[in-house]
């Protein structure tokens, strides 16, 4: 479906992917934070956060027929460098559990915050379904 890009003589990175080769329909999913779908907070938790946001960019998908598998690229933008550091293996269950062993592209990048006071954590993904 997708072509991992990973040039010779680097290291392999783990959790995701340098580059991804993809051909297809374009799905573009907005950034999600951590609400439910009634933009109802359930949680302050960082890895609770990231764990709704994963499954509102999953539930954004499905409208499209599409699934994690075809997230191509994923930005993550989060308030706390070292928050989001201090909770890795949560953000990891989370990510396996909703996501699975679909390793796109991705960049991640604190920002000063974001529009949801209440947000610790936005995801914006872009996915590619094969014709």
């Amino acid at each position: 479906m997708h072509t991992i890009l990973q040039p010779e003589g680097w290291a392999k990175p783990v959790g995701y992917a340098n580059g991804v080769s993809a051909r297809g329909r374009q799905v573009f999913v907005a950034g999600q934070v951590g609400w439910n779908g009634q933009c109802q907070w359930e949680t302050d938790d960082f890895a609770g956060q990231v764990r709704q946001t994963l499954e509102n960019v999953v539930a954004v998908l499905k409208e499209a027929g599409a699934g994690p598998e075809h997230i191509t690229t994923m930005t993550w933008y989060f308030t706390d460098k070292a928050e989001y550091l201090g909770n890795l293996k949560g953000i990891g269950q989370a990510y396996r559990e909703v996501i699975g062993r679909n390793f796109p592209a991705m960049a991640a990048v604190q920002v000063v915050a974001l529009v949801e006071d209440r947000a610790k954590i936005e995801i914006q993904a872009i996915a590619v379904v094969p014709d």
